[in-house]
């Protein structure tokens, strides 16, 4: 026995699909976005000169703006904070250390459960926060001017829609 005759019906024009997809575009407009925040942040005046030479390195990563996203601001437990962003405890643990080491978060004890440690920002961590804010409120004003305000409107809302928690359920 050989090898299976392959699908005909699969056309040279079916390679559009493979490249052309929404799935694709999505990850693409997601990685201009968070590239765009991660240079503003890098030449942000506000943000600590050590972080914002990390951000132009390339050092900070889309897992470090994950952790950005889901900490409270009033500070989170580990397990909290991973269940939130979705993560393995030992994963954001290995985060919560980077970030520790950086200056951006520090381990706290729990004043709710003395076994637990609370994660908080530090005052570097909060001006990073508020330059994260600054930054994602600029790529978003700029995908604005470049989409128009109805367009990226309809986005934003057909975004909502899809990413939904009725939406995370398997069908």
């Amino acid at each position: 026995m050989g090898m299976q005759k392959t699908n005909h019906s699969l056309h040279a024009t079916s390679v559009d699909w493979r490249q052309n997809h929404l799935g694709r575009l999505l990850g693409q407009a997601m990685r201009r976005f968070d590239e765009r925040v991660f240079y503003l942040m890098a030449h942000d005046v506000q943000v600590p000169l050590a972080l914002s030479n990390l951000a132009s390195k390339g050092q900070v990563s889309a897992a470090h703006i994950h952790l950005t996203r889901h900490l409270a601001i009033e500070g989170s437990t580990l397990t909290a904070l991973a269940q939130s962003a979705g993560m393995s405890k030992q994963s954001m643990g290995d985060l919560v250390d980077q970030c520790a080491a950086w200056g951006l978060v520090a381990r706290q004890k729990d004043p709710r459960d003395a076994r637990a440690k609370l994660i908080q920002f530090t005052p570097t961590g909060l001006a990073w926060l508020k330059a994260f804010e600054s930054a994602v409120a600029q790529v978003e004003a700029e995908f604005k001017e470049d989409v128009g305000e109805q367009v990226a409107t309809v986005i934003a809302l057909g975004l909502e829609v899809y990413a939904g928690p009725a939406r995370q359920e398997m069908r």
